[in-house]
């Protein structure tokens, strides 16, 4: 997988073999197909994660939590889930059974529906999984999704991204995704905590986000998000860091179009650039993707 070649995390079509997929990709959930190794795998990722996200989360992914019916016994029902969200912000979560196409995966958001893989990842992947599992989906994105700011944020985003495929901008739009519903950051009474799902659901990028001195943090700007190529395969060499979750409900009234045109005529950046411009709050060392880059193991 290569570093700075950006495929869309929701763009390649994929599904197990031979399951019978609905015209928009929805499935079954099949909750009572779910081993008792199943059940122990989601109990280990939440268990570890729980232990390690207070004082790391924001405010409002932990309400958003204590608020839903999860637990650590067994993976969560998408019924009992949908009845709880449905009240709360209007969303629901379907099942799908893997990568879905761009297209399908904006009609869902823009209608308040998330699509969620309906496996969980092999006890071996606990720290890495290429397609986001039910783990990933339903522990790191549903807490937000109870949350109004990111329940509108997030539907706006799905239209959005209908409107950025005829503009040809798919690229520079799914950077504003990946900055801050997957991997951001927001600044709180207290320091820095993350609200990304991307981070929330990953027990290593948790810790290094916040403690680790190599990535950059700094404040998100709109149009230089949209320049900034990210990680897919490894940790983020910067994370951006929004005012407050308000902070996104602002750019759901603001017209991307003349800033897909302006940032393509600016030069793309690498994940670690920084500009002379931009409000850092921790300039990175970089010490980790330099050690990767010389064959260096941390």
């Amino acid at each position: 997988m290569k570093a700075n070649n950006e495929p869309q995390k929701h763009g390649l079509a994929a599904g197990e073999a031979g399951k019978p997929v609905n015209a928009d990709w929805t499935i079954d959930q099949c909750w009572d197909a779910y081993t008792a190794a199943d059940h122990a795998t989601w109990k280990t990722l939440f268990e570890r994660q729980s232990k390690l996200l207070p004082g790391r989360a924001c405010d409002e992914f932990v309400q958003g939590m204590r608020d839903l019916p999860i637990g650590a016994e067994q993976i969560p029902d998408f019924r009992r889930l949908n009845d709880v969200l449905m009240q709360r912000t209007g969303w629901q979560v379907v099942s799908v059974p893997g990568l879905v196409p761009d297209d399908v995966f904006f009609e869902h958001l823009a209608n308040r529906r998330f699509p969620s893989g309906n496996f969980i990842r092999k006890p071996q992947e606990l720290d890495y999984l290429e397609e986001p599992d039910v783990f990933h989906d339903v522990f790191g994105h549903v807490p937000m999704l109870m949350n109004p700011a990111i329940a509108d944020f997030i539907q706006a985003y799905g239209a959005g991204g209908l409107r950025a495929q005829k503009l040809g901008n798919l690229s520079q739009l799914a950077r504003v995704y990946w900055y801050t519903v997957e991997f951001g950051l927001l600044q709180q009474g207290d320091g820095l905590r993350l609200y990304g799902a991307g981070i929330a659901s990953s027990y290593t990028e948790s810790q290094f986000c916040l403690d680790s001195a190599s990535p950059n943090r700094i404040q998100f700007d709109l149009q230089r998000v949209m320049r900034t190529h990210y990680r897919i395969d490894d940790f983020q060499e910067t994370y951006f860091v929004i005012r407050d979750l308000d902070e996104l409900l602002e750019f759901t009234r603001i017209d991307f179009a003349p800033l897909y045109e302006m940032a393509t005529q600016e030069p793309e950046l690498q994940p670690g650039d920084v500009l002379p411009e931009d409000r850092v709050f921790h300039r990175g060392d970089g010490h980790y993707p330099r050690a990767k880059r010389q064959g260096v193991t941390l």
